[in-house]
């Protein structure tokens, strides 16, 4: 496990000030009936994952009358979603935004009674290439690119128009990234935007990524755009997701879903003597559990190792799912570094990946007038970076940026925080959806459902909602209604 992040200035910054709904093994008893019944009515479920997936899963089930176990092996629920302190204010411990677009994700707010609340806003997106920043928000900003001369610049914009009309990605698996980029777009212009950018998202690993990864990230930003009538609106639930979180976790005491945290699984068998599968856990003073069906949605190679009895082929397509990790800093600022929400690096001397100001997004009183800042570094899982210490990766990141922005200083600084996470999200890879491992597994009742289902699409929180709907069908519960 990775240390804990710390805070600056001495102060001890905890888990988020959440009041939890849940003991580590309580069970709620709620005799409230619900109004929606299904194939699974009745039965013991144990999902494995408290992250959103899990958390919405466990919810949609238990509506539908099963009795549900969610169990996460964190102190709280919510994983990439989850919120911490930082100088003194709760936020998102990674950053996140609600596009216009999300379709699944504006459903959930609105089931919870947040999607009304949503603070919509237009943002501006920056780059920073040769050691200045240059806007990057319309047509003229983009003609005065200085990185580009103007044949490269229509090529680029021929490659973005091209990707965004492309229907079905599947063909695109079949050839590199780097392969499609130069041939739309140019040697020149991969090597001076698009390469930069991947290696920021992938490191060496762009590599092996397929075209279909770069046709995900143009089609949601397109999508995006297209919802918000011309721009791309951004949104944020006031309170953040510590707030999304907190009203989902009611919903699951309402529901009667038992949650039990800090609780790590071992392995998922076949039950001996009876049907069902048994539940195995890391503390060998837990008596292990028997249910109906269990739900593993952590990450593909994980879940791998938790079910030592699948077919060596679905263990292999489990485990050799490539993913990428993050090293990410909150910093909570006096004032916002600049005029942007993303702002793209294509300088390699940069130790992070971009700079995400969050003041551009959200009003700054929910930080006490501060700005909130997020620089990440997506690294592999078995990257150097991981082990570094939080005051050399500090020293590193805060340096970079006074080299960046010449008004920056450290005592504008209110508190810096690193998060790290090993296993993000899975890379496309060549032929991916042809190795995607089956939700339903060759062991009854047993079911696999993570980041490595989501085919041709990017990692966020709206693609990962779309999963519940296919987790259900595969469960064979319709997707469609709530209790």
């Amino acid at each position: 496990m990775p240390p804990r992040p710390r805070s600056r200035g001495g102060t001890s910054d905890s888990q988020p000030h959440r009041e939890h709904l849940f003991t580590r093994s309580g069970r709620k008893v709620n005799a409230t009936p619900l109004a929606t019944r299904g194939a699974v009515s009745g039965e013991r479920i144990a999902i494995v994952g408290g992250g959103l997936l899990g958390m919405v899963l466990a919810l949609r089930l238990a509506q539908r009358g099963a009795s549900v176990t969610l169990i996460e092996a964190a102190p709280e629920l919510g994983g990439l979603a989850s919120a911490w302190t930082l100088g003194g204010i709760t936020w998102d411990r990674h950053y996140h935004v609600t596009l216009f677009s999300d379709a699944h994700l504006r459903e959930l707010l609105r089931e919870l009674d947040l999607e009304r609340e949503i603070a919509w806003t237009s943002v501006g997106t920056g780059f920073y290439t040769g050691g200045r920043f240059h806007p990057m928000n319309g047509a003229l900003d983009f003609l005065r690119f200085p990185a580009l001369g103007l044949i490269d610049k229509l090529r680029l914009g021929l490659t973005i128009a091209l990707a965004s009309r492309i229907k079905d990605p599947v063909p695109l698996e079949d050839v590199t990234v780097e392969a499609w980029l130069t041939k739309w777009s140019g040697r020149t212009t991969f090597e001076r935007i698009w390469k930069p950018l991947l290696r920021a998202k992938l490191g060496e690993r762009y590599r092996d990524a397929s075209a279909a990864f770069i046709w995900a990230i143009i089609v949601r930003l397109y999508a995006a755009r297209r919802a918000g009538l011309g721009a791309e609106r951004f949104g944020y639930v006031p309170g953040g997701y510590a707030r999304v979180l907190a009203k989902l976790e009611a919903a699951l005491e309402a529901a009667s879903v038992t949650v039990e945290l800090d609780t790590r699984v071992a392995r998922v068998e076949r039950a001996d003597t009876s049907s069902g599968l048994v539940v195995e856990f890391a503390d060998d003073a837990r008596p292990s559990e028997r249910f109906d069906r269990v739900v593993l949605t952590v990450p593909a190679p994980l879940a791998a190792r938790l079910a030592p009895g699948l077919e060596p082929g679905e263990r292999e397509r489990l485990a050799s799912k490539t993913y990428g990790g993050i090293v990410c800093a909150s910093v909570l600022l006096d004032e916002p570094l600049g005029p942007y929400y993303v702002t793209n690096l294509t300088d390699d001397w940069v130790p992070f990946t971009g700079v995400i100001d969050m003041s551009n997004v959200v009003d700054r009183s929910a930080w006490n007038g501060g700005a909130l800042v997020y620089l990440p570094k997506y690294v592999k899982p078995d990257d150097p970076l991981f082990d570094a210490s939080d005051e050399t990766i500090e020293a590193s990141f805060l340096g970079a940026l006074e080299r960046m922005y010449p008004s920056f200083s450290r005592d504008r600084v209110r508190a810096f925080r690193i998060s790290r996470a090993r296993h993000v999200f899975p890379i496309a890879t060549l032929g991916y959806s042809r190795s995607l491992p089956a939700i339903e597994t060759s062991i009854p009742g047993l079911y696999t459902l993570n980041s490595a289902h989501i085919v041709n699409g990017t990692l966020n929180v709206n693609e990962t909602l779309a999963l519940v709907e296919r987790g259900l069908g595969a469960i064979g519960v319709a997707a469609g209604g709530r209790a």
